[in-house]
């Protein structure tokens, strides 16, 4: 979508190039102030149709090109910072597990046009037999049968698929096309498409670029699965959600915190900007919530540092994945018709002089009326909204087969997880349409490292410079942190005490400060110990009972006085043997 007029009052109009995965239309908005997200994403899933709405979300870009999801439950005109125009697209968010329990075909169709959007932009890594077999459905699915009077010899070239497509690769697709794909569908050959795709370990994955330790680079993702690392082109890490305990950042550096096989583990990721880690946390605590849990009531609000600083808190909105499944197999509905964009056509549906131009002023229907009918007929070009069935219906026979072959056995799961593993011959280097997802190494060191030191890396390209830094630079930083935390503490002193003029009023406020302080400290053991003890008072009781206190006395109370207890016992115990 791309906003270009806003007039903040009361009551603000938006005009909006909608972006889908295969074109544009213009639509205008009449919204107040305080409208939420959620208002956006109901009102682009109903001119859709589209009732499976909670797959998919709205991406936005700020002027520093890192990409945001418009959040449901915020204000749109406080997430738009920036000034106009913006650029937001409809995408899908959450990927489906099983493919076979999407209910409607409009869901899956936009699903697959996702997918082949992955493939083009180099997200969705695979073997050579498995990018033809991709590749091949692709061209099913857009082209129909192969025909030797309407496909010349190398038609396959003329579309473009991967990023990178050889003549290997093309003859290959046509091959298959030609001999296994015939008589299939496109609703029968997309959904080919998905029972492969999601068997892949790149499914559903939305490349973060990052760092490592050693300062190699990495790109994590979030998939149903759990959490995953890539380098090159193995997969070298996934910890499973359930063995996911906790995911933080501070500044940029991200952290996960897993038990794999019951040993507790926490692996450091650098990011290139503070706002970028910030979305990856964002994008992990949400996709850990859809995946992990069987209720969006056991939701709990997290946050990102401890309980002490000031940090980012979230909560997900919205549901999990099990209850989309649910809400799925209740759909009574008439399955609305799906209408394919062809390549022709997306090609030329950059053209927005010729898209249709719709006012939603307020919500309209899930179905439109005759009218609109009338004039979706008559655009000709662009993408038209969705309405019936298609005559065609979807045969199951043959994709069920084919998943129940995709399918692997929990035992080869397990033994993949061991070990990297190798998902292609090539590397894992995506690209997107979007910043700041880089599409080579180069870029991705653009991303990290300053201008001095990239003019370094140009003159001797065999060079490496880990970015870890050593035992002995920790130890320095740590003193620099002492020795600036103890010239603080003087400095205030001096202040308090009168060794050093300042402002009357600078004065009177630092010494409201450490009052406040030494109130607190004062207090809050207080507090603590009388919740804690046994005293039976109702006020106290209804404190404990409440979900923050639950949640401060089991992540927070409870390993503290582990902790304290643990030290003090240690050392009861050096001074027995002393």
């Amino acid at each position: 979508m791309l906003v270009t007029e806003v007039f903040f009052s009361s009551l603000f109009f938006i005009r909006i190039f909608f972006s889908t995965f295969s074109g544009c239309n213009l639509i205008v908005l009449s919204l107040q102030r305080e409208t939420k997200g959620q208002f956006l994403i109901d009102h682009v899933c109903n001119y859709y149709s589209l009732l499976e709405k909670d797959y998919f979300g709205i991406r936005y870009v700020d002027p520093d090109k890192q990409r945001h999801w418009l959040e449901p439950n915020k204000s749109i005109c406080k997430q738009m910072k920036s000034h106009p125009p913006y650029t937001m697209c409809f995408r899908v968010k959450f990927y489906p597990q099983e493919p076979l329990k999407i209910k409607e075909e409009l869901t899956r169709y936009l699903l697959y046009l996702q997918i082949k959007r992955d493939i083009f932009h180099g997200r969705l890594l695979c073997s050579f037999s498995d990018a033809a077999y991709l590749g091949a459905c692709i061209v099913q699915a857009e082209l129909g049968d192969y025909d030797s009077d309407e496909h010349p010899e190398n038609y396959v070239s003329e579309i473009e698929i991967f990023p990178k497509q050889s003549q290997k690769l093309e003859r290959k697709i046509m091959e298959i096309h030609k001999n296994e794909l015939r008589g299939q569908s496109p609703p029968v050959a997309e959904f080919n498409l998905l029972l492969k795709a999601h068997t892949l370990e790149t499914y559903g994955v939305d490349p973060h670029p990052c760092k490592d330790s050693t300062g190699t680079t990495s790109f994590l993702g979030f998939t149903a699965a759990g959490f995953v690392v890539f380098q090159g082109n193995k997969r070298i890490h996934l910890i499973k959600w359930p063995d996911v305990c906790k995911l933080k950042y501070e500044g940029k550096t991200f952290y996960v915190v897993g038990t794999p096989k019951e040993k507790k583990a926490m692996l450091v990721f650098h990011t290139s900007t503070p706002a970028a880690c910030k979305h990856l946390w964002k994008c992990g605590v949400e996709n850990q919530a859809f995946y992990k849990y069987a209720k969006s009531s056991q939701i709990k609000t997290v946050s990102s540092n401890r309980i002490f600083f000031k940090g980012s808190r979230f909560r997900y909105s919205g549901k999990v994945a099990k209850e989309v499944v649910e809400a799925s197999s209740k759909i009574q509905r008439e399955p609305p018709q799906v209408h394919r964009v062809n390549i022709t056509q997306s090609r030329s549906s950059q053209s927005l002089n010729k898209q249709l131009i719709i006012n939603m002023e307020p919500l309209q229907p899930l179905l439109p009326s005759p009218v609109e009918q009338e004039e979706e007929v008559s655009v000709g070009e662009g993408i038209p909204l969705p309405k019936e069935d298609i005559s065609a219906p979807l045969i199951i026979s043959s994709p069920v087969k084919e998943a129940q072959e995709y399918a692997d056995p929990p035992s080869e799961e397990d033994e993949k997880i061991k070990e990297p593993l190798t998902i292609s011959e090539l590397s894992y280097n995506p690209s997107a349409s979007l910043l700041p997802t880089p599409v080579d190494d180069d870029e991705i060191n653009m991303l990290f490292d300053c201008p001095s030191r990239l003019e370094l890396e140009r003159e001797d390209t065999d060079s490496f410079e880990d970015l870890e830094a050593d035992e002995h630079a920790f130890l320095m930083a740590e003193e620099e942190e002492m020795t600036e935390a103890h010239r603080a503490f003087s400095w205030s002193y001096a202040i308090l005490t009168g060794h050093i003029r300042v402002n009357p009023l600078v004065k009177s406020f630092s010494r409201l400060l450490v009052v406040g302080l030494g109130l607190l400290l004062f207090v809050f053991p207080l507090l603590l110990l009388l919740l804690e003890s046994g005293i039976d008072l109702s006020f106290l009781c209804e404190i404990r009972q409440t979900p923050e206190f639950e949640q401060f006395h089991y992540e927070y109370y409870c390993p503290l006085k582990e902790w304290v207890a643990g030290k003090v016992n240690l050392f009861l115990y050096m001074l027995g043997c002393s």
